[in-house]
């Protein structure tokens, strides 16, 4: 799935390399390592100014499966992933949770949205701190960033695409502790747009009368 797993399941890559000590000083060392974070800020701070988007995905889990749907945004904290069928999953951020429901099993599983990388993505400022940069590059017209931080993405490693020119969000990967990729694919994309209060509404009261959900 896509963030939940930590939320579900952001392509491993070797942390910056820094200047040994015959570069001459620890000041190197460090710009070193701000400049990768300051380029990955400056994008973060262009995808926080967009506070509303929606579109469709292309999913790719581990296993070869794929699966695809639509996808609405809503800054701060909001997110719903509606799943085409044959599939009947759908995921909601309302802000506080994070809602996994299952139509076909009747169920939902909830996640604390503080606890899932979707805390950071769906902040109304995304703040980047050195730390969590682990590398920032150019490839195809992409602006790809690597995140990783145990104390928000757990054993996660989360790969962002960005286009170099227009720095949209175009595609994310997330690499589990075993190695094995998710990667979602974004198009069709517009921003701006209104949504209905209903789009990010969990219903907790019908979830709660339902003997088969858990949270």
């Amino acid at each position: 799935m896509l963030f939940c797993a930590a939320a579900p399941t952001f392509a491993q890559t070797s942390a910056v390399p820094l200047p040994t000590k015959r570069d001459g000083s620890q000041q190197v060392a460090q710009a070193a390592t701000a400049a990768p974070a300051d380029a990955a800020q400056k994008i973060a701070n262009h995808f926080s100014s967009v506070k509303t988007m929606t579109g469709e995905f292309m999913q790719f889990g581990p296993r070869g499966d794929q699966a695809g749907g639509k996808f609405y945004l809503e800054r701060p904290g909001k997110l719903r992933f509606d799943y085409d069928a044959p599939s009947t999953l759908k995921v909601i951020a309302d802000g506080r949770n994070v809602a996994v429901g299952n139509g076909e099993l009747d169920t939902w599983d909830f996640y604390p949205l503080s606890r899932t990388p979707l805390s950071l993505l769906l902040a109304d400022q995304i703040d980047l701190e050195n730390r969590m940069v682990r590398d920032v590059r150019q490839q195809s017209g992409l602006t790809i960033i690597v995140l990783g931080d145990k104390s928000i993405f757990g054993d996660q490693v989360i790969t962002l695409m960005f286009d170099s020119k227009t720095y949209e969000l175009r595609q994310w990967t997330i690499t589990d502790a075993q190695g094995k990729d998710t990667t979602v694919i974004l198009s069709n994309v517009r921003t701006g747009v209104e949504f209905g209060r209903s789009v990010f509404r969990i219903p907790y009261d019908q979830i709660m009368a339902s003997p088969s959900s858990s949270n």
